[in-house]
């Protein structure tokens, strides 16, 4: 059995993190596999605790966070009506498109609004289930 190393940037607004917890968990906390490929996820998101969150200014934070944006092979962005309005949301979706990265969208469960920005922004879209979660990462990287 082959093993895949898969990079996953899951973003969040920092005062919404429970979303981010959720993803992270079923993400990162489980073993995966696919046929005869075994998935090892590894964290390049950027939680409430890390240090890049005390960065200087907004040019500082936005270069962090395209930094791991940019070593990261899928960006994870769950569709909460907040994401409208998170500028760094907005600026990590711009990391994605300036460096290729595909975005899986994760609309939470039993939300019956979701944000346009993410949407229109997915390459693919899930609802709120781990294994749809996994396939859709899973499908955004081979």
């Amino acid at each position: 059995m082959s093993t895949r190393q898969i990079h996953v940037f899951i973003s969040h607004a920092w005062s919404h993190s429970g979303h981010y917890d959720t993803l992270s968990e079923w993400i990162f906390n489980e073993n995966w596999s696919v046929g005869q490929a075994s998935l090892d996820f590894r964290d390049f998101s950027v939680p409430k605790d890390n240090p890049i969150h005390d960065a200087d200014d907004d040019d500082q934070l936005q270069a962090a966070l395209f930094n791991q944006i940019a070593r990261s092979h899928i960006i994870v962005i769950p569709m909460g009506m907040y994401a409208n309005y998170s500028k760094w949301i907005k600026k990590e979706i711009d990391g994605a498109g300036l460096y290729s990265k595909p975005i899986l969208a994760v609309n939470p469960w039993g939300q019956e609004r979701s944000s346009s920005v993410v949407g229109d922004a997915a390459d693919k879209k899930v609802g709120w289930n781990k294994k749809t979660v996994i396939n859709g990462i899973w499908e955004l990287y081979k």
